[in-house]
């Protein structure tokens, strides 16, 4: 059985807009909702949502400077649950 915060991850994966923000995250490093919301083509609101399932899924970080919210990726976090995900995948299928 998946933990916690394994259910998480992939949960927030899921989403074809989160995959296409993780790109662009992978593209540009830190980006700002205004950003997101405007290479996704998604209202702000919704931007702020969905980088908000990342953040919680352990896959985002944040930081804040002046009045804007910077995202980026949480590597060293977003590695660990990658290396947990495989050993689950690789003892089941022993």
């Amino acid at each position: 059985m998946l933990d916690e915060e394994i259910h998480l991850f992939l949960k927030a994966l899921a989403s074809e807009k989160r995959q296409e923000m993780m790109f662009l995250f992978l593209e540009k490093g830190e980006i700002t909702v205004n950003e997101v919301a405007e290479r996704i083509g998604i209202g702000q609101s919704t931007a702020s949502e969905q980088l908000a399932i990342l953040k919680r899924a352990g896959i985002l970080l944040s930081r804040k400077k002046g009045k804007e919210v910077y995202y980026f990726p949480n590597k060293s976090n977003v590695m660990k649950l990658l290396q947990r995900f495989t050993s689950i995948i690789s003892d089941c299928c022993k």
